[in-house]
């Protein structure tokens, strides 16, 4: 299919983006758990050298957005496409993902998406949650005072009138209930986005009083923390840019908790560890404590001038991931 020039120069920037990325890894003290989830296609394969080791494969990043927290935070806030780009580079490459500087060699387009999740507020500690407390509270010191409630009698006895302390009670369950559907939507945003799904689909279902009831908090306790994540969908370059169709080959989504981390600084090492997972399948949410690293980017140069802007012209992709 004959390329247009603003896709073919769209194209062309990429490539000259991918020039840019390199950086040392540094190590530290201190450990973290990161979790990470990686799914492949069934098309995808990587054939391997003689030695055992991938052969090298093509790819060029592009910007898929960030993902703002519920706070200001100068660790990530300050990061743009270029510098999340550049510490992640080091990583596919110790996993022989190389950047690319042909179009007609690319394998991969490679979306990066960057962010910290928003943990919903905590129910327990909710308004809705302290409004309960005080109906039920009213209504148990109203029934006490009260006593058994006066009856009619005969074929024109009616129901009392419900009191003012149990139709607030009443309002405010409904309340809780309806925060309580809220929170559990959020949960699964955050659920998608982290790719804890495989997670929330083992630990579903009434497990109270079970073994099992402490697995579904133990999930909750990670998703409804603020968490930094990072999401690499790797999609078939050659397809998108001879035919324009999006074909996702694999995707990798890798996060820890935001709470006393800095992004900067921490993300070198959480993409190292995730990066054995690049392209390949996790099998669902894999956990481990990783030795924090830390990193230089220096400055991030670029190589000359390159012609049109990236996604000026090519198709575009989605913008968030699913």
């Amino acid at each position: 299919m004959r390329q247009s020039p603003a896709f073919r120069n769209a194209a062309r920037a990429l490539l000259g983006w991918a020039a840019l990325f390199a950086s040392p890894l540094y190590p530290s003290d201190g450990d973290e758990v990161a979790a990470v989830s990686s799914r492949v296609s069934s098309d995808y394969s990587r054939p391997r050298l003689a030695d055992g080791s991938f052969a090298p494969e093509a790819y060029v990043f592009a910007q898929g957005g960030a993902w703002k927290g519920a706070r200001q935070d100068p660790t990530i806030d300050k990061l743009g496409f270029l510098d999340v780009a550049h510490m992640i580079a080091v990583p596919l490459a110790e996993q022989n993902y190389v950047p690319a500087r042909d179009p007609r060699t690319t394998r991969l387009l490679i979306m990066v998406y960057w962010g910290t999740t928003r943990g919903p507020e905590n129910s327990n500690v909710s308004a809705e949650f302290a409004n309960l407390e005080a109906a039920e509270a009213g209504l148990s010191a109203k029934q006490m005072d009260a006593g058994p409630p006066p009856t009619r009698r005969g074929a024109g006895s009616i129901r009392p009138h419900k009191p003012a302390e149990e139709e607030a009670s009443s309002n405010a369950q409904a309340a809780v209930e309806a925060e309580d559907r809220m929170r559990e939507q959020d949960d699964f945003i955050n659920v998608k986005m982290l790719g804890y799904d495989s997670w929330w689909e083992a630990s579903a279902g009434d497990r109270r009083g079970t073994a099992l009831e402490r697995d579904r908090q133990d999930l909750l306790s990670e998703i409804e923390q603020d968490r930094y994540f990072v999401v690499l969908m790797a999609y078939d370059f050659q397809l998108l840019y001879n035919e324009r169709k999006h074909k996702l080959l694999w995707e990798t989504r890798f996060s820890m908790r935001q709470q006393n981390h800095e992004f900067d600084k921490d993300l070198a090492a959480m993409a190292r560890y995730a990066s054995q997972y690049f392209g390949q399948d996790s099998h669902g949410l894999v956990h481990k404590e990783i030795p924090l690293g830390r990193v230089d980017i220096g400055d991030v140069k670029s190589l000359g001038e390159v012609p049109g802007k990236p996604g000026s012209g090519a198709e575009p992709v989605p913008a968030k991931p699913q």
